[in-house]
């Protein structure tokens, strides 16, 4: 996979009033508190609406999804990410932070499990979609359309870690985990 480091050039953000403090944040010393999922909706969409700001930087791979970080901060980063069809994550988390994400051009799809009376969750997301969830959130991405699509994606506090599922008759399999040297 390749990755591209760009310049940190934050956004502008808004915040929640009901962000609270997260246990993953203060005990690595850092006091600011994780923006909630609404606050990174937020970022994501006011981003898309800025192509000028991102789309020169979209590359397409075809051999695996690719991806650059647009913005470092110390609450938050923001992920550029270009798919061409049949790309997927599979199913993964996000290391205990929120998320959001939010499909600037194409269409993508995301499965989820829901509770016990729902089973797998299928989502088409197209472009102006947005969607946001908490620190417990799994779930696997793909472009099923027939073409390319690109996203913005923030995290909250910046990922530390991401773990990888298969999922098995019994539900999700914890199979490995990443962290940032593997990005």
């Amino acid at each position: 996979m390749s990755l591209d480091l760009a310049p940190v050039h934050p956004p502008t953000t808004t915040t929640d009033a009901d962000s609270t403090t997260d246990a993953a944040a203060t005990s690595t010393g850092d006091t600011r508190a994780p923006l909630t999922p609404n606050a990174l909706r937020a970022i994501v969409r006011e981003l898309a609406e800025r192509p000028d700001e991102w789309i020169h930087h979209v590359r397409l791979s075809t051999d695996e999804r690719w991806y650059r970080r647009l913005v470092a901060d110390d609450d938050h980063e923001v992920w550029l990410i270009s798919w061409l069809p049949g790309q997927s994550t599979g199913f993964h988390d996000h290391g205990g932070s929120r998320g959001a994400f939010t499909v600037a051009l194409g269409e993508l799809e995301e499965l989820s499990l829901g509770g016990p009376d729902q089973g797998l969750l299928i989502r088409r997301v197209p472009a102006g979609t947005a969607r946001a969830f908490g620190p417990e959130y799994v779930h696997d991405v793909r472009n099923t359309a027939s073409g390319p699509a690109v996203t913005l994606h923030a995290y909250s506090p910046p990922l530390s870690s991401m773990a990888h599922y298969d999922l098995r008759a019994g539900g999700l399999v914890r199979t490995s985990e990443e962290g940032p040297e593997q990005w």
